[in-house]
This record gives C-alpha cells, sequence and structure tokens, in this order.
C-alpha cells in the first residue's frame, strides 16, 4: 500500500491511498451545518463529465449513492479514450468526504472491497473554526511523517518506519485507460 498526499500552496489537501492497481483519492470539505452537499456535488459532477464528453450512471452501492464515470483521457499516443472512475461522497456533521475510486476498484466490484473500508475507515475531524461550504479541509500529517518528493531517495533513519525497508523499490504503475 502506499499514501500520496496533494498539496496545494503548503496545505495537503487530499490523500491518495493506493493498493495493487486501484486507488482511492479522499478529500474532506466544509459543509454547511443544515444540510449536506453530496447531492448538489453529484450534479456539479454529472454535469462536467457529460460536458467534457465523458459518460456519468448514478446508483446506488455499497457506499450510498454514487457517480460511475467513463472520463475522456488522452492516451500516450495521442488518441482519445476513457477512464473509468467512480465518486463516493458522505455528508458528516458540517464536513463533506469525498473519494475516487480508480483502476480496477472502479471497474471490479471485488477489487473496491479494502478501498471502500478505507473510505468507511475515515475520520473527518473538521475543527471549530468558521469555514465557508466546499472549502477543503486541510490534513494534517502525523508530526513524525517525513515528506519525500516523488522521484527523490528517503535517508535512512529518522522515521519510526525506518529501517529494514530500503530493498523496496517503487513497482510498476498502471492506469486502467478504456
Amino acid at each position: 500500500m502506499e499514501l500520496r498526499v496533494e498539496v496545494a500552496g503548503d496545505a495537503i489537501v487530499a490523500a491518495t491511498v493506493v493498493l495493487r492497481d486501484s486507488a482511492i483519492q479522499l478529500q474532506a470539505f466544509a459543509a454547511p451545518k443544515r444540510e449536506g452537499i453530496w447531492g448538489e456535488v453529484r450534479e456539479e459532477i454529472a454535469t462536467g463529465i457529460t460536458q467534457q464528453g465523458g459518460i456519468i450512471d448514478e446508483a446506488e452501492g455499497p457506499l450510498g449513492w454514487e457517480l460511475r464515470a467513463q472520463v475522456p483521457v488522452q492516451l500516450p499516443d495521442g488518441t482519445g479514450g476513457f477512464q473509468v472512475v467512480r465518486f463516493v461522497g458522505v455528508d458528516g456533521p458540517r464536513w463533506f468526504l469525498r473519494g475516487v475510486i480508480s483502476g480496477q476498484g472502479a471497474v471490479q466490484p471485488q477489487a473496491a472491497g479494502l478501498l471502500e473500508q478505507i473510505f468507511r475507515d475515515t475520520v473527518v475531524v473538521r475543527g471549530e473554526g468558521p469555514m465557508a461550504p466546499r472549502d477543503p479541509i486541510v490534513l494534517k500529517l502525523p508530526n513524525d511523517a517525513q515528506m519525500v518528493p516523488e522521484n527523490v531517495q528517503q535517508e535512512e533513519g529518522g522515521s519510526r518506519f525506518a529501517g529494514g525497508m530500503g530493498q523496496l523499490q517503487r513497482g510498476p504503475e498502471i492506469t486502467e485507460v478504456r
């Protein structure tokens, strides 16, 4: 399993868990006190994808209402293709959590089981401060975690996860495009 974080400025705004040939990207957002925003967000995502020439199917899945999408992408050879993804979401008290499942987990339900469990087990701590609805909730790494940019070797030591792991190398990355 690999955990990747996405940074906007100095803030971590998304986390992606990669497991074999599947991944789930998690993002948390502020939401209004009185109502959820997942229904509205689903409509906006669907509209955006169909305007790009993609195909959307809204269905009730194991995590509630979700969007199953074929998103248009450009293939390495320059031709057009589609990538299959699933958008899942849940409304909480003053927060909203969105997940985007890609790879085999978006195509084969049995490949998505662990990713769906990661989504279910995610804990959102919004904080008490005022936030505008849809503002990203900044993610925080553990105090002893180290950020390592891609293609940079990490030095041994300094982390509780170091030691005995130096022999592991980044494996092949697979993106399914249809």
